[in-house]
């Protein structure tokens, strides 16, 4: 059974790598077999990681990446090589009122959580498509493309936008023997947000959760592996939401 999500001799690309869900979706691939390649920004955190990926004798490769720029998605590509799987993880989110909601962040949300994605996942493909190679790609989408929040209008629209993207080019790509799917966490702790889960409102909102308790990075690994293995052959189209039983809480 273990073979089945055994990713030795694959090549996987996984986009926001420099830090939180980028960087343990890198390490558990990494566990699984794969080779790694490391794309973000921010170039110092990605041989960091690197190095750390390095210690324990995993191959990677660290490429440069703004999702935001399609010049630098096709760089990277260029740079990456042969892949077998793709990570859309590269995201972020501006709280704000849908009021007083500027174009200029509606733009940099969308631009980068589904326009970034799409122009990745076209990009991978064209190169499977070309090369008669199959392909993965898995799309890290978020409970709140299925439910809303107040005040991140646009992350709410682009990860429901990515969603729909997810099971569009499944449809389109299956013939090609490419395979697109998406994972959908609720609330995960992470460097970024750790503090916020200790304060009363975070405590207020872990309560919400049917499972009473704050999901972790490795709560994710289960969906990861089998979606980007050949445990999920049968896998495209798919939307795996990983919560803790959020989405379906009374309203």
């Amino acid at each position: 059974m273990s073979k089945l999500f055994d990713l030795g001799g694959k090549v996987a690309l996984v986009t926001g790598a420099s830090s939180g869900l980028g960087a343990h979706f890198a390490k558990c691939l990494a566990e699984a077999g794969a080779s790694v390649v490391l794309a973000a920004r921010r170039a110092d955190r990605l041989q960091s990681l690197q190095a750390e990926l390095a210690r324990k004798n995993v191959t990677s490769k660290a490429v440069e990446l703004d999702v935001q720029s399609s010049d630098s998605i096709a760089a990277a590509l260029e740079a990456a090589g042969p892949l077998d799987v793709v990570v859309n993880n590269a995201g972020v989110s501006i709280v704000k009122p849908a009021l007083e909601m500027p174009e200029k962040d509606w733009d940099a949300v969308v631009d980068t959580n589904l326009r970034g994605a799409w122009l990745v996942a076209q990009g991978a493909a064209k190169r499977w498509v070309a090369g008669k190679q199959p392909g993965c790609i898995v799309n890290i989408g978020s409970i709140l493309g299925l439910r809303t929040i107040g005040q991140v209008a646009p992350y709410n629209a682009s990860k429901a936008g990515l969603i729909h993207l997810t099971r569009a080019l499944a449809m389109e790509w299956a013939r090609y023997r490419i395979r697109v799917n998406a994972i959908c966490p609720g609330y995960i702790e992470t460097e970024m947000n750790s503090a916020f889960w200790k304060t009363p409102g975070g405590q207020k909102l872990i309560e919400r959760i049917p499972q009473r308790r704050i999901g972790q990075p490795g709560h994710l690994d289960g969906a990861l592996l089998l979606l980007a293995s050949e445990a999920g052959t049968f896998m495209t189209g798919s939307v795996i939401t990983v919560d803790g039983g959020h989405t379906v809480s009374s309203l």
